[in-house]
């Protein structure tokens, strides 16, 4: 099934076609800088805007940095709190005129992994961390994900872990690769004692730089990297729609009602 699959950051907006039964891109990823209000309505436009560059008229899958539930936003990082409550299915659908399911992105990063990369036909339990302006993560149970899992805002030390041990921190504070290597080391570290994955794929912008913090890190279990890298969030958008099509999904109405908006 080719499905338009896209990425909404707090940074940027990226999205291609995809072909989800073998998960490559059918066109290069168009990528527009997120407004910087970050606010719903600009950051839908921007949506729309790459559909249509791709003249696209089929189904949309969306990743979304913040908790989702039945296409509803119901939490936002790095991104304007108006996005909280914002029934963000339904308008995307009704904006661009296409059946539109969205999705956690790092829920999405990490369907794309175990799908297509480095968490393929692997049992057990899989963490996935996604490292940029945040800390994504998702988690699966023997392939089956757990949503929303947003593990990245655990405490640590009384901090929220995202605001100390993301991408973003390292920037604003400066820090050495091995300051930060350190932190999101003990940010490893304390996921391992919470859930004990059996494997742990980082992914993300900065894991293309594993060479200059991986010495540094030191977990008990297996820890690989990303195979899809920056392509993962928009091929695992693509393949969440996908399932929400094939499985009639009643968790996103906003399918249900276009198509009748459509009769």
């Amino acid at each position: 099934m080719k499905i338009l699959g896209i990425d909404i950051g707090g940074s940027g907006i990226k999205g291609a076609p995809v072909e989800t039964e073998t998960g490559q891109m059918l066109a290069p990823r168009l990528r527009l800088p997120t407004p910087p209000s970050a606010r719903p309505e600009p950051m839908i436009d921007i949506v729309t805007t790459i559909a249509q560059n791709f003249q696209w008229t089929g189904p949309i899958g969306c990743g979304f940095p913040g908790v989702v539930r039945n296409g509803v936003t119901l939490s936002a990082a790095n991104v304007s709190k108006k996005w909280v409550g914002y029934h963000t299915a339904e308008i995307i659908a009704e904006k661009t005129g296409c059946p539109t399911c969205v999705v956690n992105d790092a829920d999405a990063a990490g369907l794309a992994e175990v799908t297509f990369g480095s968490g393929k036909d692997r049992r057990g339990v899989v963490l996935v961390v996604t490292i940029g302006t945040g800390l994504g993560t998702s988690l699966f149970i023997d392939g089956r994900l757990l949503p929303n899992a947003e593990l990245g805002h655990i405490e640590i030390g009384g901090e929220d872990a995202e605001s100390r041990a993301s991408d973003a921190a390292r920037k604003r504070e400066k820090l050495s690769w091995k300051k930060w290597g350190g932190r999101f080391n003990r940010y490893l570290n304390t996921l391992c004692k919470l859930h004990s994955p059996d494997l742990i794929i980082l992914g993300g912008g900065i894991s293309s730089k594993y060479d200059k913090f991986g010495r540094y890190l030191d977990v008990p279990t297996e820890l690989v990297l990303a195979t899809l890298l920056n392509e993962a969030g928009i091929v695992g958008a693509a393949l969440a729609c996908g399932a929400c099509l094939a499985n009639n999904d009643a968790a996103q109405p906003a399918l249900n009602r276009l198509q009748e908006k459509k009769r």
